[in-house]
């Protein structure tokens, strides 16, 4: 029985929009270095903590988490349409296991996940993988969100689960750091973008008029346009340092709007990286294998990624 954890930004931009020097093609070298940790450490089973963006879950049921004993991929982005091939054995002693330690969660038996996920799903195991996991939904974007102090207590709870397994576990992260896309607010948002938000179904065409208005959001601040707020590496390279501290519970300090605050609308999805690490810590300490950060003006983000290993 063993833990591994890699975590990384998402960034529908990568390939689209250019984020200057180099970093394109550090950040996919680092990328192949993950895919090598992976291969070495040979998993049993994956679980992976993302984010979505108002594709799969909506504000018809907006959980703070939901573990996803079946699941299809939305398709957006370029990323899988479909069913996906979810370990759903596991997914249910997970949900179990983190139910009888006092965290509520749901299970789906129909979790719709975006790129949010499967981005890095797709960076890892190929874009028409079929490595079984279990995809666990954690709200980055439904306003109002709770703590963070429940995120590093629910991920705890998925490592303890997990423990009694007794295998190779690997824990997926997807999503953050600093960024600042626009992202629709529901107590302030007209009535037809509350609709949007709320319908259980969001077509193609929807889909597709979405992501052009990002990518003339993303465009528009390459070239110094726009209101975004600027990447922020201090911001980033603080979340860092806490993650790979093995004293998660400073992270309890951060509060929802210091997070906004100082690392945009997009920054939320250290959520995922915070019950990734925090389910890792539930064997005792870890050690970082390898980091890699890039802060791109042209994205306005700063693009992480991380492997760590339990020390048990």
């Amino acid at each position: 029985m063993s833990f591994a954890l890699a975590a990384m930004s998402h960034a529908p931009t990568l390939g689209r929009v250019d984020p200057g020097g180099t970093i394109h093609e550090e950040i996919l070298e680092a990328i192949e270095g993950v895919k090598e940790f992976v291969a070495e450490f040979d998993p049993e089973i994956v679980v992976s903590f993302g984010p979505d963006h108002f594709n799969g879950v909506l504000y018809e049921m907006m959980p703070s988490f939901c573990i996803g004993a079946q699941a299809e991929g939305i398709g957006d982005w370029g990323t899988r349409e479909g069913p996906l091939p979810v370990d759903s054995e596991t997914a249910r002693r997970l949900h179990a296991g983190v139910l009888a330690q006092g965290i509520d969660v749901p299970r789906s038996e129909r979790l719709k996940v975006d790129h949010g996920m499967l981005q890095t799903m797709e960076f890892i195991f190929g874009e028409e993988f079929t490595k079984p996991f279990v995809p666990i939904f954690v709200n980055c974007v439904g306003l109002p969100l709770g703590p963070m102090g429940r995120i590093r207590l629910f991920g705890e709870a998925v490592g303890r689960t997990a423990e009694q397994l007794g295998e190779r576990v690997l824990f997926l992260a997807s999503g953050g750091l600093s960024h600042d896309p626009p992202i629709a607010v529901f107590d302030t948002a007209p009535e037809p973008v509350r609709q949007r938000l709320t319908s259980a179904v969001v077509t193609s065409e929807q889909r597709a008029e979405r992501e052009a208005m990002i990518m003339r959001a993303a465009h528009a601040h390459a070239r110094g346009e726009g209101d975004c707020k600027p990447v922020n590496e201090a911001f980033d390279r603080e979340i860092l340092r806490v993650l790979g501290s093995n004293d998660l519970a400073q992270a309890d300090e951060w509060r929802n709007d210091w997070i906004t605050r100082e690392g945009g609308s997009g920054a939320q999805e250290v959520r995922t990286w915070l019950a990734a690490f925090s389910a890792l810590s539930a064997l005792g300490e870890y050690k970082t294998v390898d980091e890699g950060y890039w802060s791109s003006v042209p994205w306005g983000a700063g693009f992480g990624v991380v492997t760590a290993r339990s020390l048990a």
